[in-house]
């Protein structure tokens, strides 16, 4: 499954990748804010000591940055995509279709959902463009 970028994507991906050394899959990009993807293991690099490369690349980009680790495990991605909270997730059939069921303390599911729907929005985004996941439900 090949991801498409925009040019305005591919350009911050390369900057990323310069500033800070890690291998980043995919970047998406929201109004304010750029999502990269970074390889799995490449986490600590994209972030660098004390949060340096992050900045970096924030005060470059002019956004903020938020940046998930990739995983071929479709689970461990999605848990990846809503971190630091602690989030349970099921895949589920409904219709031919796969969903992903993610369940998550009451008092976090706003976060989980975001301000119009924005982080869930994002999660749905990414889950399509590195895994066959059609939907992603909040319980």
């Amino acid at each position: 499954m090949g991801v498409k970028l925009s040019s305005e994507s591919i350009r911050y991906l390369t900057l990323f990748e310069s500033i800070t050394g890690a291998s980043v899959k995919d970047c998406l990009v929201q109004d304010e804010k750029v999502i990269f993807v970074v390889k799995k293991g490449d986490m600590g690099v994209a972030i660098g000591k004390g949060g340096i490369n992050v900045e970096k690349a924030k005060e470059l980009i002019g956004k903020k940055i938020e940046i998930v680790e990739h995983s071929d495990d479709v689970l461990e991605f999605i848990t990846n995509i809503f971190k630091p909270i602690k989030v349970n997730v099921k895949l589920i059939e409904r219709k031919g279709k796969t969903i992903a069921q993610v369940t998550v303390n009451p008092q976090y599911k706003g976060l989980v959902i975001g301000k119009g729907g924005k982080n869930i929005n994002k999660a749905k985004e990414l889950v399509k463009r590195h895994h066959d996941i059609e939907d992603i439900i909040i319980k």
